[in-house]
């Protein structure tokens, strides 16, 4: 009997709106209190999306609101420099 491929979890991107395997994308997660934060476990509690390692796809989330749409919640544009800035260091 043939073993049965696993099947890979797809996600889509927030900024290029491609769908890619979920551990080549990049978690950002709302915490149950409120905060954005990266998450590079992607086990994080809390409603999360996903964007690419690319700064340039946070850019297109960041000018066309959908990390807001998708946390139904207005992100300050601290928070979103506090991403690019922790994506540019790569802390994940």
């Amino acid at each position: 009997m043939a073993v049965k491929p696993r099947k890979i979890p797809q996600r889509q991107c927030v900024g290029c709106r491609t769908m890619k395997d979920k551990k080549e994308l990049l978690r950002v997660v709302r915490t149950p209190e409120g905060e954005i934060v990266l998450d590079g476990s992607g086990k994080k509690s809390g409603r999360g999306a996903y964007v690419c390692h690319d700064g340039e796809c946070l850019k297109r989330a960041r000018k066309s609101r959908a990390l807001e749409r998708a946390f139904e919640l207005a992100i300050p544009e601290a928070v979103y420099d506090a991403l690019e800035a922790q994506m540019e260091r790569g802390e994940l």
